[in-house]
Order: structure tokens, then C-alpha cells, then sequence
């Protein structure tokens, strides 16, 4: 048997995901458009097109942002990576949430055997594919926000209860600051709507990706929506009093 058909180990999937959860950051930004088009490069990943951005700084940010969830996971403590879109008063708009759930018992586990029933490597490749191609099409579910400049982002991890951030020997990825609570998974007001993009059974560690539009958001487009809905009946009433 070759080793693409081997199972995975609980640390190939681990780095798998951190792999993924890094490829499919760039692509939020992209398809959000809360950069530039233009500082973004195409290129393949998991045999499909990718979009990466080559801004130095934004990428040293989101790389160490990873390698301290890529930690996390190795310890069995992460529960979510939330990446945040927010606006010009730092409300939280969207939330792309990572959920992560470890099917095995880690103490005391080799991590470099193959996990009996786990999925092949080549296997979750292909499902890495499809959650990008689902996550490209994203726009088709929640419209795009179109605030220009008026946007940031976060990253946030959201740990296992009673957990706390492990500690790494090198000053290579910072340290976790404490999350503003809205940018939370915790934050969603009851109005926020869930939209599921795409989820994979691995065996070893689950993996789900979803998009939630915040209270604020959904607001925000119900009141638009009231605004150009009394605009057309005035424009209807106009065009039928001319008439008559």
C-alpha cells in the first residue's frame, strides 16, 4: 500500500487543516473583498485556483496567526477560528467560523500511526477542493458587503472549555490577546443567520466551515431593503398620479 493510501495520522491531519484553514483565510479576504483585488496573486491549490494575497506584513499575520492555531490543535484544545469581518466602527459583520472537533483520544496517542477508519490524505484533498470551490460562491448566499475601504478583519481562536493558550518556547507566533466578545462566535445576537458551507468526517478531527451574518448585518440589509421597497412606491405612485 503507498502512503497516499495510508490513513492519516492525528499529525497530518492536524497540519492538513492548519494548511487549509490558511489557504481558505486568503480566500475570504479575496471573495470579501476586504483587500484590494489587486494584491492578490492566482494560484492552484488542491487542484483548484486559489487566490493569495502578496502583501509581506497581512500574510506574516495570517501565517503566525496559524502556526499558534496549528499549537492548539496539536494539544486537542481547539473548539473554533473565527475569521471576523468588521466595519469602519470595528462591528462585527460577518463571521467565517472554522468548528473543530477531535475524535480521538490524544493522551498517550501515537501521533504518527495511521488512525484505523481515518480518511486517505488523498481523500481529504479532495474535500479541502470542495470547500474552497463552496467558499468561492459564498457571494451567491450573502450578497457582498461593498464598504471599500470602511473594513478589517481578525483572527480568533476560540478554545475547548477550561482551556488556556498553550505556551510556545519561541517569541514565533505572538502571543493570543483576549477577544472582543462581538467578534465571537459568543457574540451573535439571536437575529444572526447561519449559513453552512461545507463539513468533513476525517476520523481523526472534524472539520466544518460555516458563515454567520451578524444581528447588525442582517439588520442593516432589512432596513435597506424597507428604504428601496418605500422609494419604488413613491415612484410608483408618482408615475400613476401623471397617469391619471
Amino acid at each position: 500500500m503507498s502512503d497516499a493510501e495510508e490513513p492519516l495520522t492525528f499529525n497530518q491531519t492536524v497540519y492538513s487543516i492548519a494548511e487549509f484553514i490558511e489557504v481558505a483565510i486568503h480566500t475570504i479576504l479575496y471573495v470579501r473583498q476586504v483587500y484590494p483585488a489587486e494584491i492578490f496573486i492566482r494560484r492552484k491549490k488542491y487542484d483548484t485556483p486559489v487566490f493569495q494575497s502578496r502583501h509581506p506584513s497581512l500574510n506574516d499575520y495570517i501565517s503566525g496567526a496559524v502556526k499558534a492555531v496549528a499549537d492548539e490543535l496539536l494539544h486537542g484544545q481547539v473548539d473554533k477560528v473565527v475569521v471576523v469581518i468588521k466595519d469602519k466602527e470595528q462591528i462585527a459583520l460577518e463571521r467565517f467560523i472554522f468548528s473543530i472537533e477531535t475524535m480521538i483520544n490524544i493522551e498517550g496517542y501515537n501521533k504518527d500511526i495511521g488512525v484505523e477508519e481515518a480518511m486517505t490524505p488523498s481523500s481529504l484533498v479532495q474535500y479541502f477542493r470542495s470547500f474552497l470551490i463552496k467558499l468561492n460562491m459564498v457571494e451567491s448566499q450573502i450578497g457582498q458587503l461593498n464598504l471599500g475601504d470602511d473594513i478589517s478583519f481578525a483572527i480568533v481562536i476560540e478554545l475547548k472549555d477550561d482551556a488556556a493558550p498553550s505556551h510556545s518556547n519561541t517569541k514565533d507566533p505572538p502571543p493570543w490577546i483576549p477577544a472582543v466578545t462581538q467578534n465571537t462566535t459568543a457574540g451573535a445576537q439571536n437575529e444572526a443567520e447561519l449559513h453552512m458551507i461545507r463539513a468533513v468526517n476525517t476520523g481523526v478531527i472534524n472539520l466544518s466551515l460555516a458563515v454567520q451574518e451578524s444581528s447588525e448585518k442582517v439588520i442593516r440589509e432589512q432596513k435597506k431593503k424597507a428604504a428601496m421597497k418605500k422609494k419604488q412606491q413613491v415612484k410608483d405612485d408618482t408615475k400613476e398620479a401623471k397617469v391619471q
